[in-house]
């Protein structure tokens, strides 16, 4: 497999907690020059509940993935690489930071 275009990590938030996913967002952008994208309130795709991508270097992510466990305050991340294979990045090649939840994956049939 060839190495990822680059990782995406995933922000879940509840609607009252937007302001703390931007503030954690805007940390990993900040100090590892990650794009930050939309803030969904509601589930989109295959995510379970409110989301914002960040998008990051293929080497950047060790980086980010050292800082995020102790430093994502309460939020669930999931992060994967992108390698062209949505469905297997989204269930095979997954990293969960906190709990995990469940993926509506049926969208990548």
């Amino acid at each position: 497999m060839d190495a990822p275009a680059d990782f995406h990590v995933h922000l879940y938030f509840d609607p009252d907690e937007v302001d703390l996913a931007r503030s954690v967002a805007g940390e990993v952008a900040e100090r590892f020059g990650a794009s930050v994208g939309h803030f969904h309130t509601r589930p989109v795709g295959p995510h379970p509940r409110g989301s914002v991508q960040l998008t990051v270097a293929p080497g950047r992510f060790g980086e980010v993935a050292g800082w995020l466990p102790l430093h994502r305050r309460g939020l669930t991340v999931f992060a994967h690489p992108s390698t062209g294979n949505d469905r297997a990045d989204h269930t095979d090649h997954v990293i969960w930071f906190g709990p995990s939840e469940p993926l509506a994956t049926a969208m990548f049939d």
